[in-house]
């Protein structure tokens, strides 16, 4: 057997979700397919990172392993050959150690949202972006946000259905930052929990609009309660960016 590292790039969109699921299209059911079509044989595919339906990646790493002798090229050839037309494209493909492992190796991941304000609805950047419609304060989000970075309890960030054991989490970085109507808010650390990128992204969102003060975000997290989050927001602006691993 041979385990091969694939990076991703998908449109989330059509997709469940990244992870294989009873009902719906998942992009590891796509991949999961498209390697038993081109080599006859059954694999798991295991990435760095779980996706929410509607979330995409930029360059999700994974792995899987195969007995078939291919060469990585060829390999990556093959599957955007098969996997056409889903929105999906492996953009590079690797030969690694049998001991490296997508999730257990991975040191760090980042995350990307984006938030598009203006009146008008979108259209290129339909189910790309969070349209919000009014103005938002982005230096008072990004101030806002520094109370998140550290180690901290996330229960409140954190979704209902979240399966990590342990909801303390050491978040490294959270920018804002504007261009023109967009505002990009950049998350990284070594973990998330579930939904924790979106949950944080919909708190500063209210702090933006001026419906919370900014020490607001502090006294949520403080209160290590769902029940305090003011705003989980929606799927179609988070990004998997990138998975950091050893040298």
């Amino acid at each position: 057997m041979t385990r091969y590292a694939l990076t991703l790039e998908f449109d989330g969109t059509p997709f469940m979700g990244l992870q294989r699921q009873l009902h719906g299209a998942t992009v590891q059911k796509s991949i999961e397919d498209a390697i038993l079509a081109i080599t006859g044989e059954q694999v798991s595919m295991h990435a760095a990172g779980r996706t929410d339906a509607g979330v995409h990646a930029l360059a999700m790493r994974a792995h899987l392993d195969i007995a078939k002798d291919m060469t990585p090229f060829r390999l990556m050839e093959a599957l955007n050959a098969m996997l056409r037309p889903a929105p999906i494209a492996v953009i590079a493909c690797e030969q690694v150690a049998d001991d490296w492992h997508a999730r257990f190796s991975c040191i760090g991941r980042s995350y990307r949202y984006r938030i598009i304000e203006r009146r008008a609805p979108l259209t290129l950047e339909m189910n790309r972006a969070w349209h919000v419609r009014h103005q938002l304060d982005a230096e008072a989000m990004h101030r806002a946000a520094q109370a998140l970075v550290g180690r901290h309890d996330f229960t409140t960030f954190r979704s209902v259905h979240c399966q990590s054991r342990d909801p303390v989490k050491t978040l490294d970085r959270l920018d804002v930052r504007r261009e023109g109507n967009l505002l990009t808010i950049e998350a990284e650390a070594r973990s998330f929990l579930h939904h924790q990128v979106r949950s944080m992204v919909g708190c500063l969102a209210l702090v933006g609009l001026g419906r919370w003060q900014e020490g607001q975000i502090a006294v949520a997290l403080a209160a290590k309660d769902r029940a305090a989050l003011g705003l989980n927001a929606p799927p179609q602006g988070l990004y998997f960016v990138a998975a950091r691993y050893p040298d």
